[in-house]
């Protein structure tokens, strides 16, 4: 199999093109439970429109992860808070997110950082 090719590089002068990630839209109803339908990809003829959405939704599925570990990081970090009264352990934590102790504790550090940079601004 051919190794992938890195994308041209755009022409000079001209500013580099960002994709913005597509909107996730929530799947009709009717789909839900059906295998075959997703976010109407399936539904698509033309490899290029098919491509360039899937690789939209590729890129919002990412951004919406990433932003939804942030979500967990920071409230990890406030149910390990040693100032709260109902301050849980990390080892609690950690079953509660389905994590392991050592990810839990990752996770602690790394929601203090977010917190403390957004206390910050």
């Amino acid at each position: 199999m051919p190794e992938p090719h890195a994308a041209p590089e755009p022409p000079a002068g001209s500013a580099p093109r960002f994709r913005r990630p597509a909107p996730l839209l929530f799947e009709p109803a009717d789909t839900v439970g059906d295998a075959e339908h997703f976010f109407d990809l399936e539904s698509m003829d033309d490899p290029r429109e098919l491509l360039d959405r899937s690789t939209e939704l590729t890129l919002a599925f990412r951004a919406a992860a990433d932003r939804a570990m942030e979500f967990q990081a920071m409230a990890a970090a406030q149910l390990a808070d040693r100032r709260r009264f109902d301050r849980l352990p990390d080892e609690a934590i950690a079953e509660r997110a389905d994590w392991t102790e050592d990810y839990a504790r990752k996770m602690i550090e790394f929601g203090r950082r977010l917190l403390g940079d957004r206390d910050e601004q």
